[in-house]
């Protein structure tokens, strides 16, 4: 049997022929660590895209089953059916030698990573594909990025929802599909490699109950200890490690692994030892206490401050204010735009480009600012309007992609494309409306793609007054682009005009805000900020994450998430690797403790490149797995940086918000993550 038609025959796609195992899991809940496997399913699809097998089984866990209302798989239905031990070998044998494609790759990989750590076997996968990262760099013209959204728009016939065989059934067709698209578009496909994975050792530990006070600062001799102190212990003790740890926490401190300059005080006693917390406090001047003086401290802990609520947090000083058509200038106050806010269920702020965000080491981040109505125009309605509502915003709905050009001339007409009510594109996509040839462009492979997508392509004078040049008209100087192309946004016979497209995502410059939609308005949870760059050849970026405090620290070292540990010990907050230009982290805000404020994302750049070298950093808000995005920035106005902080969550009142910040820094990863509290090892 073969699920392929003439339609989406793939063997002419060369570049694109690998031998694929498309896999798609039932589990018990989301945290591969801690969940496990109820079915699985794996089609088999040859370079052609011919079926050349097929497997599929439901497992006993060993354990509750779950969220049944979702996959329907109850404890009696999965009573008798094999362990994952049992059938380990047989998927194994499937995914030898093939790339792994799921949809939301990464979910299903660990899963198995785990299942067969478990089993004390080899997971046998050297790279996977990720099926809605491919969507998202395709970009088509469907609501989302869902299974069942895309599998309508590919019209690919699905039966079952959450039933693992008929998933992977469909997703081989959202595959071939995909592929012509990403061919039509010369996409370079985002293959992940994957590391060996033989133990579940490299899961996180078991999460920390975080302190429920503020950190009051250093120990004063001879004075009190007070609760939210942050305390190491280092040596032999005559009390055991664990009782000191016991008392301590249930005395309101805050007991941290390592040593930094944020430590309160350090409890040992042996400070000539020259452990490495030892020098590291005699290095930072931490107070040093013996055991017995910290014993008799712990009988009289002195009431400290406790973390705000969620519902504390400091309100937005002044008031909102809202008008038809465009944002009031409100001083201090939050300004909203009434014509979107069918797209954007919340406030919009915005805070000048010029604004720099000092550093995270001495400084919490700028506070956004409201300004003139005129900087607010590059948020756009969810579909382009018509003419006469585009006064003063002539891009409003359509999506530029800039060839060539030095950085700051690229960045300069990015911020055009902006400040015209338009969305600056990183990369080729079906949602590409116009492209601006600049100086040098000419060598851009992307620029032959023009004439077969029927892109307009533009001159570098074209920002200057964009109204004066029709849609669909090409300079005379951009060579193979076809003189008078209409593209589908322009061309009113086109299938995908515009009337059709999905509402496009709120466009921030940099410093812009967004309110997230209220829990209680049905609104997800689950966040993700997603961070795309032009492919690189000379370049390594790696997207990290650090879960603060309202002092802009991190509770403890483990809330920094990065390569190394793509997981903080709660779980709530994840690095998800979608690609060697995308990478992503998720948030679940909702489980995130009282404590933490604010969830900052930086990139930083592995070796002497700079963000000048590598141009634009694209970051998108989006609820959720395959939802549509909320929110969209695009970030180049770093140059000699090597690390770039380039989104955050954080509270306000009871309220989430999303930030694009867009600061860079000259120095390397390590120096950030020490101005927010981590102890990295020199």
């Amino acid at each position: 049997m073969t699920l392929s038609s003439p339609s989406r025959d793939v063997s002419g796609l060369r570049d694109y022929a690998f031998d694929w195992a498309l896999v798609d899991v039932e589990t018990s809940g989301v945290i591969a660590r801690r969940d496990r496997v109820l079915s699985v399913a794996v089609v088999t699809i040859g370079p052609d895209g011919k079926q050349t097998g097929e497997f599929s089984t439901l497992l006993n866990p060993g354990c509750d089953p779950g969220p049944v209302h979702v996959h329907g798989l109850t404890t009696e239905r999965l009573l008798g059916a094999p362990t994952f031990e049992q059938v380990a070998g047989r998927i194994g044998a499937l995914l030898q030698d093939r790339v792994l494609v799921a949809h939301n790759a990464q979910f299903d990989y660990d899963f198995l990573a785990h299942e067969f750590a478990r089993a004390r076997l080899y997971l046998p996968v050297s790279q996977r594909l990720c099926t809605l990262a491919l969507n998202r760099q395709v970009d088509p013209p469907a609501a989302d990025m869902k299974l069942g959204t895309l599998a309508a728009h590919y019209g690919v016939p699905q039966t079952r929802a959450h039933d693992a065989l008929d998933d992977t059934r469909v997703l081989a067709g959202i595959l071939r599909a995909t592929l012509r698209e990403a061919a039509r578009l010369d996409l370079p496909l985002p293959l992940v490699a994957c590391p060996p994975r033989q133990d579940v050792q490299f899961a996180p530990q078991p999460p920390k109950t975080p302190c429920a006070y503020r950190n009051p600062g250093r120990a004063e001799a001879g004075g009190p200890l007070v609760q939210g102190m942050k305390i190491a212990i280092t040596g032999e003790t005559a009390t055991s490690r664990a009782e000191l740890v016991a008392r301590s926490v249930a005395a309101g401190l805050n007991v941290m692994s390592s040593v930094s300059r944020h430590t309160s005080a350090l409890v040992t006693n042996e400070a000539g030892s020259g452990s490495a917390k030892a020098r590291r406090a005699a290095a930072e001047g931490v107070p040093v206490i013996d055991e017995h003086t910290f014993l008799r401290l712990l009988s009289d802990v002195r009431a400290g401050t406790p973390h705000r609520g969620a519902a504390e947090g400091a309100g937005a000083s002044g008031g909102v204010a809202s008008g038809s058509g465009g944002a009031a200038l409100v001083s201090g106050g939050v300004a909203s735009a009434s014509g979107v806010a069918a797209a954007v269920p919340g406030n919009v702020v915005v805070a000048p480009a010029s604004t720099a965000a000092p550093a995270p080491a001495a400084f919490p981040s700028t506070p956004e600012t409201a300004v003139p109505a005129t900087q607010v125009a590059a948020v756009p309605v969810p579909r382009r309007p018509a003419p006469a509502e585009t006064t003063g915003r002539p891009l409003a709905g359509r999506r530029v992609l800039i060839l060539g050009g030095t950085h700051p001339a690229a960045a300069a007409a990015r911020t055009r494309v902006v400040e015209l009510g338009g969305s600056a594109a990183i990369n080729l996509s079906r949602t590409v409306t116009d492209a601006v040839l600049l100086p040098g462009g000419e060598a851009d492979r992307r620029l032959r793609r023009m004439p077969e997508l029927g892109l307009p392509v533009h001159d570098e004078h074209w920002l200057n007054a964009p109204g004066a040049a029709a849609p669909g008209a090409t300079p005379g100087d951009a060579p193979g682009a076809a003189a008078g192309a209409a593209s589908p946004a322009t061309d009113p016979s086109s299938p995908e005009r515009e009337a059709d497209r999905p509402p496009s995502p709120l466009v921030l410059p940099r410093g812009g805000v967004v309110d997230l939609p209220a829990p209680q308005q049905g609104a997800a949870s689950l966040w993700h900020i997603t961070a795309a760059w032009e492919p690189q050849e000379a370049a390594d970026i790696d997207v990290v994450a650090f879960v603060l405090d309202e002092d802009e620290q991190v509770t403890f070292d483990e809330d920094f998430v990065f390569y190394g540990a793509p997981e903080n010990p709660a779980g709530t907050v994840r690095l998800l690797t979608d690609g060697p230009a995308e990478q992503t982290i998720a948030v679940d805000l909702a489980s995130l403790p009282p404590a933490s404020r604010r969830v900052a994302v930086a990139a930083a750049i592995d070796g002497e490149a700079t963000f000048g070298d590598v141009g634009a950093v694209q970051v998108t808000a989006v609820p959720g797995t395959g939802a549509a995005p909320l929110a969209r920035a695009t970030l180049d106005a770093a140059t000699t940086e090597r690390t770039l902080l380039l989104a955050e969550f954080y509270r306000r009142g009871p309220v989430w918000r999303f930030r694009a910040v867009g600061q860079g820094y000259d120095d390397g990863l390590a120096n950030l993550a020490r101005g927010y509290g981590v102890d990295i090892a020199d």
